[in-house]
């Protein structure tokens, strides 16, 4: 028959769950170290619980070496003689075991020593059984029962363990009274040095997805099926789900009649905002559809390894697309698992202004690049707005005759030149410029001629002399340079 002691460690250890072998080795490490601390000694000590009559021995443990010589430590070794002494049965090889007496002397210090040490060492066992029970079971929907608040942090009663939901994994739209019963997830299970060591969470995902299954009898029986969900908890929650049956619409089971299915839901979770989402295989189609209730005017997929995606909107839609403090794309982002820029009319239309003309001026070949062009052309053209060879190439004679200082044998200079440049870009022959004096150099005979007819008009008919002038007037019109 067991010892009432034994009895004891028993009952105690069903009420919490553990090992009763758990519990005596518990009592005896704690006679260990109360017989150690009274005896002040560095002996190898070990302890036994006898469960008949409730009594627990102390005793030194020595090994038997067989000569003197052998012996390192006195406290930890003996010789076969000696050991004889106290035990005739004793070999080489074995061990001795020395009584050490307990019974009313290691008083009431050494006491309260052992009992700390058997809280502690039973704590530790409960704490792993919690940790067993509860691992396996992580992401699990459990009933819970508010227990008590500490600070920030709602301590429940899940059954067999307290578990601890820290204000990051509450709603901010929640509060909780003592007695209160809620179903939380188990989100992990943690081997805290003290406290409870299971984590719940009213926040986590899964919580959304199991109240659409309890209240969804087409998400519970399989016909209809969440492929994800994104969640903000306490501000919106988006869920995609997909129908087996083309017979039944998705987004139509999961909202039912009047809406009744989806507004049991929002109160479970206090006035929680929810978009229900028709899932998509196509990535541009399901963007259109998360971004809801924003209209998208089009997707475009810029790397779909990297699954990045662009998505434009008009411009009265983009801050409704992108949502209070970018909750919406947020959450359409975490529902696809793609990362999305988004942008609106206005801005994708700047953006493609600043490509092109990037593209343009990378491109751009300056003036001083064309062989044949003077220095006194080239700041007349740039006098004029036009620094690259290829704004050039794009100027008919018109409108480069209109330039001032430019006349047609300039022009006709500058159009040889340019097409010897690109002529020279693809190696196709080049054609000799004009004289490279140009129209500058025959300005000074035309201002020769001028001043020679106005010389000899005084000595000429009049009808002569209005000829001369006449003609000395067409000259320098041709000769603007």
């Amino acid at each position: 028959m067991a010892s009432e002691l034994y009895n004891t460690i028993d009952a105690l250890s069903r009420e919490k769950g553990i090992d009763p072998q758990v519990v005596v080795s518990a009592v005896e490490d704690a006679i260990v170290v109360a017989t150690r601390k009274y005896y002040k000694t560095q002996e190898n000590l070990r302890a036994h619980l006898d469960k008949d009559t409730g009594k627990i021995r102390a005793f030194a443990v020595k090994s038997v070496v067989e000569t003197p010589e052998q012996v390192e430590d006195p406290t930890l070794q003996v010789t076969v003689d000696d050991a004889r002494k106290v035990d005739p049965n004793v070999e080489v090889g074995g061990e001795l075991h020395i009584p050490k007496e307990t019974e009313g002397i290691l008083g009431r210090i050494a006491a309260q020593l052992a009992k700390q040490v058997i809280f502690q060492k039973v704590r530790e066992a409960e704490r792993d059984t919690v940790y067993n029970e509860y691992i396996g079971r992580v992401g699990e929907i459990v009933n819970a029962t508010v227990k008590r608040i500490e600070g920030p942090d709602v301590i429940f009663d899940i059954g067999k363990a307290e578990a601890k939901a820290p204000r990051k994994e509450q709603s901010r739209l929640e509060s909780f009274a003592i007695g209160e019963r809620v179903r939380v997830v188990i989100a992990r299970v943690e081997k805290a040095a003290k406290g409870p060591g299971v984590v719940v969470s009213r926040a986590a995902p899964e919580l959304v997805q199991h109240l659409f299954q309890t209240e969804v009898p087409e998400i519970y029986d399989g016909t209809v099926v969440i492929r994800a969900i994104a969640r903000e908890a306490g501000e919106r929650t988006k869920i995609a789900v997909m129908s087996k049956d083309k017979e039944v619409d998705a987004v139509g089971a999961c909202v039912g009649m009047k809406g009744m299915r989806v507004q049991s839901i929002i109160r479970e979770l206090r006035g929680e905002k929810i978009d229900i989402i028709e899932y998509h295989e196509d990535p541009v189609t399901f963007a259109e559809k998360a971004l809801q209730p924003a209209k998208v005017s089009r997707v475009t997929v810029i790397d779909p390894m990297e699954k990045h995606l662009e998505v434009v909107v008009d411009d009265s839609q983009l801050s409704l697309a992108i949502g209070k403090k970018g909750q919406n794309v947020r959450l359409a982002a975490k529902l696809l698992g793609w990362k999305i820029d988004i942008k609106s009319e206005e801005e994708k239309r700047q953006e493609v202004e600043q490509q092109m003309s990037a593209l343009t001026s990378a491109t751009a070949t300056p003036l001083e690049s064309v062989e044949g062009l003077g220095e006194g052309i080239v700041e007349k053209l740039k006098g004029a707005g036009i620094s690259t060879v290829e704004a050039l190439a794009d100027m008919t004679p018109e409108q480069l005759e209109a330039i001032e200082g430019i006349g047609p044998k300039t022009v006709e200079k500058i159009s040889v030149a340019v097409n010897n440049y690109f002529a020279s870009l693809e190696g196709g022959e080049q054609v000799a410029l004009p004289e490279t004096e140009g129209e500058e150099a025959a300005a000074e005979p035309a201002n020769s001629e001028e001043v020679s007819a106005s010389a000899d008009s005084e000595q000429q008919p009049e009808e002569v002399q209005a000829e001369a002038a006449a003609e000395a007037a067409e000259e320098p019109a041709e000769q603007k340079e």
